[in-house]
């Protein structure tokens, strides 16, 4: 299989673009596919805080600012995912370079399945870079108008690289509206909405133990929404299994999920 590079982005911050890249990733690892994400946010990083990598001494800043190998800022995380978080001091970020992210994502497909880049959201010049050494882009909105403006501003500028967004994921859609909300968001912005995750108070109780609600809460209906994204993605048939594991029983019992 050819390493597929996705580039996850949003018109405004907020949107759960962060969550939906981690909870993603972990979703195709969750299926056997080697995958890596990369948090390209490098001024607003919140993936390494997700998951707990925080303190990590080498983060992309490091790499960018040729300080560091890109081996070295790539850490393990759950169901094999591999993970490469941004710093969060000002200094990291003034020191990064940008324009080094091609040469690092080109360095990073190697025996890779797939690779996520978190893109900074809105337009600036560290957001178009991830546009541009995308294979595909998906645009994560919310049912609000003003994220969808938003959200129709990146898929013009993409285009105007030459690149088309794949689709939009619909994220903390109301299931009494989804069909509504879909179908607006589709013609407002003239690409299909690939998948709806619902509002769901286990994305927030996840990020509290800092564990993606995939692995968190498996049974929840966020967590279901982002695994059937995986296998569209993959291209594989979604069956949403019934039977509880041991492996299920014993993250609900360790962090408390549904």
């Amino acid at each position: 299989m050819t390493v597929r590079v996705y580039t996850i982005a949003s018109g405004k911050g907020g949107t759960g673009k962060t969550t939906t890249t981690l909870n993603l990733g972990t979703a195709l690892a969750m299926l056997g596919k080697k995958t890596i994400i990369i948090d390209a946010d490098i001024g607003m990083a919140n993936l390494g805080l997700m998951l707990g990598l925080e303190k990590s001494k080498v983060t992309l800043h490091e790499v960018l600012s040729g300080e560091a190998e890109i081996k070295d800022a790539t850490y393990s995380g759950p169901s094999g995912l591999l993970v490469v978080p941004s710093g969060l001091t000002l200094k990291g970020f003034q020191k990064a370079n940008p324009d080094m992210l091609k040469k690092v994502v080109s360095s990073l497909t190697d025996g890779m399945d797939y690779v996520l880049i978190d893109a900074p959201a809105g337009i600036s010049k560290d957001g178009l870079i991830p546009l541009t050494i995308a294979d595909r882009i998906l645009l994560v909105v919310n049912p609000e108008l003003s994220s969808m403006a938003d959200a129709l501003k990146i898929k013009t500028l993409a285009e105007l690289l030459g690149k088309s967004v794949e689709g939009v994921i619909l994220n903390r859609a109301e299931l009494d509206k989804t069909e509504i909300s879909r179908n607006k968001v589709s013609e407002l912005l003239g690409v299909g909405v690939i998948e709806m995750i619902p509002e769901d108070v286990n994305v927030r109780r996840s990020a509290a133990f800092k564990a993606p609600v995939v692995v968190r809460a498996p049974k929840s209906p966020a967590s279901i929404a982002f695994k059937r994204l995986a296998a569209k993605i993959t291209g594989e048939k979604f069956t949403e299994s019934k039977k509880e594991g041991f492996v299920d029983r014993l993250t609900r019992s360790i962090f408390g999920g549904k």
